[in-house]
């Protein structure tokens, strides 16, 4: 069972998509997997030929357990993941056949809003019913005033929400997390994102990338007592699903793009992230993330690391406010500016309080000396 977010710790199986015996080519879909965060197709990490099942239809198992057995052609190195044939197998779980199958998740949806799923039209793959749909039909219900509740009963937290609350828990008592902030002058930003028809979030991320070359100790990991330093960014952007929760997928080699390409799959992502359509691999090996919760209007804020990474970047709101400035001249003068208060939560194992100073610092002059 692949790790398919940085909080998930278990997948269901929905349906085989191959049986025992069948041929399989590198990266086609063998399985469809459900988690609390995303539905996805898993690829075939080889060519090869399916030997066993290992877990059936409906099974809900932890991430790193095995699944299937597939006996590699050769054309394709075997990763990690893969079980060799010539191991010892456990006994063999049939995958079910059924004509409608709801995964535990839209099975908990439909129980906690008395959804009867016979009624829902669903939007996956073969008609099947997946949690926007359940969601789109309680919308529905709710527009069309068919609530009667005086007050909703106490209702548990979904195991999303315990999965990202048990992921942040641990990250707080791992990391020492400490947070600096910084206000920066947005106003070269404000005019090239207005030229650039875009957020102010893929100018930030180009030159938090610039920066992060210079500071080449932030982009890495803490695995124990050893630091990994990273060649390349794999950027992560935290993107909020309501209150669903929220996923970090990952822009590998961000530092390659342009402002444009960087815009236009920060928007893709976020778009895929909403509508449950992101593959396993965009939700992994992020070596440094961003949170943009400024875009809800907040100042302040202090993110907690995303283990095993040593630092994230929080943006807040652009606010407009009186602020001492330098003319020309040389006078001092008050004047309005866009300022933004950027925060780097980091880890003081790894880091110390001089470093994120500087990295901060060597940002916000990148970004009030933005050159289009």
């Amino acid at each position: 069972m692949p790790q398919l977010g940085i909080s998930v710790t278990e997948g269901t199986i929905v349906q085989w998509r191959k049986r025992p015996g069948d041929a399989v080519g590198y990266e086609e879909p063998i399985c469809d997997i459900d988690t609390d965060k995303i539905e996805s197709e898993l690829p075939s990490p080889v060519a090869g030929t399916l030997v066993e099942i290992l877990v059936g239809v409906g099974e809900t198992v932890d991430t790193g357990t095995a699944i299937a057995l597939i006996e590699s052609d050769g054309s394709h190195e075997v990763p990690v993941a893969v079980v060799d044939v010539s191991e010892p197998r456990p006994t063999t779980v049939a995958a079910e056949s059924r004509e409608h199958l709801y995964s535990p998740v839209v099975q908990r949806l439909a129980a906690e809003h008395g959804i009867d799923l016979a009624t829902v039209v669903g939007s996956g793959a073969g008609g099947r019913v997946r949690k926007q749909d359940v969601l789109a039909a309680v919308a529905d219900r709710a527009a069309a005033g068919a609530h009667q509740y005086a007050a909703p009963p106490p209702e548990p937290l979904s195991r999303m929400r315990r999965s990202i609350g048990d992921h942040m828990k641990r990250s707080l008592e791992t990391a020492a997390t400490v947070t600096s902030w910084i206000e920066v002058d947005f106003s070269a930003i404000e005019v090239a994102r207005k030229q650039l028809r875009a957020t102010a979030l893929p100018l930030v991320a180009s030159a938090t990338m610039a920066t992060l070359a210079e500071f080449p100790d932030l982009n890495a990991w803490l695995d124990g007592g050893d630091i990994v330093r990273h060649q390349t960014i794999n950027l992560g952007i935290a993107v909020a699903l309501g209150t669903e929760g929220l996923l970090v997928p990952v822009i590998r080699e961000a530092e390659r793009l342009d402002i444009r390409e960087l815009s236009a799959r920060i928007r893709d992502l976020a778009v895929r992230a909403r509508t449950g359509e992101l593959a396993p691999d965009e939700l992994r090996d992020g070596t440094f993330t961003i949170t943009n919760p400024g875009q809800y209007g907040t100042i302040m804020a202090t993110p907690v690391i995303n283990q095993p990474q040593i630092a994230i970047l929080d943006v807040e709101a652009i606010v407009r406010r009186p602020v001492v400035v330098v003319d020309p001249s040389g006078e001092e003068r008050i004047a309005i500016r866009p300022i933004c208060i950027l925060g780097l939560s980091w880890d003081h194992r790894a880091l110390d309080g001089v470093l994120a100073a500087q990295f901060l610092g060597s940002l916000r002059e990148r970004l009030e000396r933005w050159e289009a």
